[in-house]
């Protein structure tokens, strides 16, 4: 039982701001959460009750929203692409190279249309990423261990939309991160915004008839997260409701320490705490 973040990250960049946070508060971010005895799982392993952590450890999520340059740079050395260090993906990676006990896992929420080189981290010679890297950057992290997260065609704000239109946002968006995962199976979707259409049945399941193909391609979602709300519930709480997941947003002034000394606080929003066992569930006193 207890809470655990659900962590979502936006910009990696040079400072804080909205949105935003800078590359050495990322890493500070990281050392705190490995510090304090978090360990990242993946959402499929949220949404089939699969955990399986250590003792005494609490599982975070991390989740990256929109899909910028700044979250997975590709740079090329000697005609080969390497990761960019300085990006957040390389950042993350390389704090796992030197902790061990943690894995790669995380969901990054994706755009494919989005303006500003928002299109699966980047194209169009934007900070310096080319469109043809785009399908092997998605590739590159579910290899790694990572997932992948719907977050509509281009951030549309939802309730502006026809029924229609938001289901042509979410089917586009799943068959995007299809043709460059050949059959990858999207369990969750970000709301743009935390804004959700008017009709919110939508956000878990719908279809949109392609004119092109001349086929209906449907979707369905197990999960769904809004922008903030603090941490979520145990899968294991009679209570916990993927359709609707809260989550804890690092950005400007909003810290992470706060956050993480409230679930080390007794009472009913304590945090999750393995015992080692997943066969038992523990419910704190």
């Amino acid at each position: 039982m207890g809470r655990f973040p659900i962590v979502e990250w936006h910009q990696v960049v040079d400072a804080d701001g909205t949105y935003k946070v800078s590359r050495e508060r990322f890493k500070a971010e990281l050392e705190e959460l490995h510090r304090r005895d978090y360990v990242p799982v993946n959402l499929s392993e949220i949404l089939d009750k699969t955990l399986s952590i250590p003792a005494g450890k609490t599982p975070v999520l991390f989740t990256f929203d929109d899909a910028s340059p700044s979250q997975f740079r590709y740079i090329e050395r000697n005609g080969q692409l390497v990761v960019d260090p300085t990006s957040a993906v390389g950042i993350l990676l390389d704090f796992i190279r030197t902790h061990p006990d943690w894995k790669p896992k995380g969901l990054f929420c994706l755009l494919p249309a989005a303006a500003a080189g928002h299109a699966f981290f980047g194209e169009k010679g934007i900070d310096g990423q080319k469109s043809a890297w785009r399908f092997q950057k998605l590739q590159f992290l579910v290899q790694q261990g990572f997932e992948l997260c719907n977050h509509t065609l281009w951030h549309a704000q939802l309730n502006k939309y026809s029924d229609a239109v938001v289901q042509e946002q979410f089917a586009r968006g799943a068959m995007a991160i299809d043709s460059a995962v050949p059959g990858y199976k999207v369990r969750g979707m970000a709301l743009p915004y935390g804004i959700w259409p008017k009709n919110r049945a939508l956000t878990l399941a719908g279809s949109w008839y392609d004119p092109k193909a001349k086929r209906t391609v449907s979707y369905k979602h197990e999960a769904v997260f809004q922008v903030a709300g603090g941490p979520a519930r145990s899968p294991f709480d009679s209570a916990f409701n993927p359709a609707s997941l809260p989550r804890v947003p690092l950005q400007g002034g909003t810290k992470l320490t706060p956050t993480l000394d409230m679930l080390d606080k007794p009472g009913p929003g304590t945090r999750f705490v393995s015992d080692g066992n997943p066969k038992t569930i523990a419910k704190p006193q």
